[in-house]
C-alpha cells in the first residue's frame, strides 16, 4: 500500500514508519518542519513532505495518489482550544481523503468508559472520540484503534508511572489509583496500526484494543517497583488531591509537564476496559501476544537503560503551531535582538570538543552554576513549563527536533553546530548556539569554541528579563564556555566529562531525575 502517515516526528508515528516499511508499504511522511525528519534512520526510504492537518491545501497535495491514511496527531498542547483545532483537523483530513479517493483511514483514538455520555467525559476523552466520530462520518472507510494507556520507552504515560514509582516510595495518591484500566505494549499498538492498512474495504469501525491485563494504577506502580528492582511502595489513596491538584503533582516530580499531566489525570478518573477485541478477526493474536503487562514493563525498561529510546513523548509539536524564525532570519532585522557571543581557543581536536557538544544537557548537565540551571527548570515548572526533567532520548547523539531538557534542537551540523531553541516559559524567543570552528592555521590538534546565546524579547517584560540576567551571564556562560572548552581537553587525554560540578548541587539535581532503573 501507498500510506501518508501524520505526526511522523511524533511518539507513535515516528516507530510505525519503520514498522511499515518493514511490511512492505511505501511512506509518505506529512511533517509541519520536514527537517525534523532528517536524522531518523528511515528517513532516506520515505517520501517527506510539508504540510499541516490544519492546512486543507497542503493536505490536498500531500494525499495525491495515496492509499491509505493515517491520523496520528492531536492538539492536545496547542492550547485551551484545543479541541477547535483537533475538530477542525479532522474534517480537513477527511475531506481531502475523500477528494484523493482514499482506501483507507487509519485512526489510533483512546478507549472511552462504557456508560459514560461523551458530553460528560475529560476534555482530552470528548475529544479523541469525537475526532473518531468525524473521520467515520466522511466518505472514506476508517478503522478508529481505541487504546487506554500506551506503555513503551519515552511514552507520556511510561514516563509518568517510571518517574512517581521510582521517586516516591510513600505516596498520597488520587483516588484515580483504584480506577481499573487496560493498558497495552506500544509494540502491540503498531502491530494493529499496520494491520489496519490491509482490512477490507467494507470494515468501516471502532475497534477497543488493549493488552491482556486489567489492572489498576495502582497496580500498575507495584508491578513496575518489583520489576525494576525496587522496595515495595506504599500508596494511600486519597479523595482531597482533584485532576487539578495532581496535575501539579503529576508536574512538579515527573518530566510530564502541567498542561499534558492535567489531561492524562483527568482521563485516569474513568474506568477503561476494553469491550470487545474484535480487532483479531483481521490482525490475529500471536503467541505472547498482545504482550502482558510485566513483560511490557521490562522491555521499556530494558530500552531505557540501553539509551535506545527510538522516539519520546515530548517530540511531537501540536498541529497549527507556528514554527518560530531562525535566529539568522531577516525578519529580524529593525527588533530589539539581544547576543551574548563567547570563543575559547582549547588544546583539543574538533572531535573531541563535538563530542562534548553533543553530549550536553541530560544527566551531563550545562557546564556552568548547575544549581541557576536548577532553580531555572524548577522555576519553569512552577509557571507550567517543561523544565529540566525531559533530559535527552539518547546519552550520546542528537537529532533535529530532539528535546533537550528545556530547549529543542533546532539544527545540527554534525562535527561543527548544535542550534537549540528554548522551550522554556519566558516573555521572548530564545536560541543558544555551540560550534566547533578550526584553529587558525589549521592546527588539527586544536580548535575554537564558539558559543552564541540569542534572544528576542517580547514587549517590556522581555526587556526587563533580559537585563535582569545580564549581570549573570558572565558566570553562567562565561563558565559554560570556559568548562566546555577544558571538557573536551579531557576527552583528548581520555578521561569521564560531565557539565555537573560539587558533591552539594549534585545531591540537589539528583532530586530531579529518577533512580533505580536508570541511575
Amino acid at each position: 500500500m501507498r500510506c501518508l502517515v501524520t505526526g511522523a516526528s511524533g511518539y507513535i508515528g515516528g516507530r510505525l514508519v519503520p514498522e511499515l516499511l518493514e511490511a512492505g508499504h511505501s511512506v509518505r511522511a506529512l511533517a509541519r518542519t520536514p527537517e525534523k525528519l532528517r536524522d531518523y534512520p528511515w528517513a532516506d526510504r520515505v517520501e517527506v513532505v510539508k504540510g499541516d492537518v490544519t492546512d486543507p491545501e497542503s493536505l490536498r497535495a500531500a494525499m495525491e495518489g495515496m492509499e491509505v491514511g493515517y491520523y496520528l496527531v492531536h492538539a492536545l498542547a496547542s492550547g485551551p482550544e484545543f479541541e477547535e483545532t483537533d475538530r477542525q483537523a479532522a474534517r480537513n483530513f477527511s475531506e481531502a481523503a475523500g477528494a484523493a479517493g482514499l482506501r483507507r483511514l487509519v485512526y489510533l483514538g483512546g478507549l472511552t468508559p462504557a456508560g459514560v455520555p461523551e458530553r460528560e467525559l475529560s476534555p482530552h476523552l470528548r475529544s479523541r472520540a469525537e475526532v473518531g466520530h468525524i473521520l467515520r462520518a466522511g466518505p472514506t472507510p476508517t478503522a478508529v484503534l481505541r487504546a487506554a494507556v500506551v506503555i513503551g520507552s519515552g511514552s507520556a504515560s511510561f514516563e509518568m508511572l517510571r518517574y512517581l514509582t521510582e521517586r516516591l516510595p510513600v505516596m498520597l495518591a488520587p483516588s484515580w489509583v483504584s480506577t481499573r484500566v487496560q493498558p497495552i505494549g506500544v509494540r502491540d499498538v503498531l502491530r494493529y496500526l499496520v494491520g489496519a492498512a490491509e482490512l477490507p474495504e467494507d470494515v468501516d469501525r471502532d475497534f477497543d484494543i488493549g493488552g491482556p491485563d486489567v489492572t489498576t494504577y495502582r497496580d500498575m506502580m507495584e508491578r513496575y517497583a518489583e520489576v525494576a528492582g525496587l522496595r515495595k511502595r506504599l500508596i494511600v489513596p486519597v479523595t482531597v488531591l482533584t485532576p487539578r491538584l495532581s496535575s501539579h503533582w503529576i508536574g512538579l516530580v515527573t518530566p510530564v509537564p502541567r498542561g499534558l499531566a492535567r489531561p492524562l489525570a483527568e482521563s485516569l478518573r474513568y474506568e477503561v476496559v476494553c469491550a470487545e477485541h474484535d480487532i483479531a478477526a483481521y490482525v490475529p493474536d500471536e503467541p505472547g501476544r498482545p504482550m502482558p503487562f510485566d513483560k511490557t514493563l521490562r522491555h521499556a525498561l530494558q530500552r531505557v537503560r540501553e539509551a535506545d529510546v527510538a522516539t519520546r513523548w515530548s517530540s511531537a509539536s501540536a498541529p497549527g503551531t507556528p514554527s518560530d524564525p531562525l535566529p539568522t532570519d531577516p525578519d529580524w532585522a529593525g527588533g530589539s535582538l539581544y547576543t551574548d557571543e563567547r570563543q575559547r581557543e582549547t588544546d583539543a581536536p574538533e572531535s573531541a570538543l563535538w563530542q562534548v557538544i553533543e553530549g550536553i544537557g541530560g544527566e551531563n548537565g550545562w557546564y556552568s552554576f548547575p544549581l541557576a540551571w536548577a532553580v531555572r527548570g524548577w522555576f519553569d515548572r512552577l509557571q507550567g513549563g517543561v523544565g529540566l526533567r525531559r533530559g535527552r532520548r539518547d546519552a550520546r547523539r542528537l537529532r533535529v527536533g530532539d528535546s533537550l531538557d528545556f530547549w529543542r534542537v533546532e539544527e545540527i551540523e554534525p562535527g561543527k553546530l548544535l542550534r537549540l531553541r528554548a522551550e522554556m516559559r519566558m516573555p521572548g524567543l530564545g536560541w543558544l548556539e555551540l560550534c566547533a570552528d578550526p584553529a587558525e592555521g589549521g592546527d588539527p590538534d586544536r580548535c575554537v569554541y564558539r558559543q552564541r546565546a540569542v534572544f528576542h524579547p517580547r514587549g517590556l517584560a522581555g526587556q526587563a528579563y533580559w537585563w535582569s540576567l545580564a549581570p549573570f551571564h558572565a558566570v553562567i556562560f562565561g563558565g559554560m564556555a570556559r568548562n566546555i572548552a577544558r571538557a573536551a581537553e579531557r576527552v583528548t587525554r581520555g578521561e569521564a566529562v560531565s557539565g555537573q560540578a560539587g558533591k552539594p548541587v549534585r545531591a540537589l539535581l539528583g532530586l530531579l531525575r529518577p533512580r533505580g532503573a536508570d541511575g
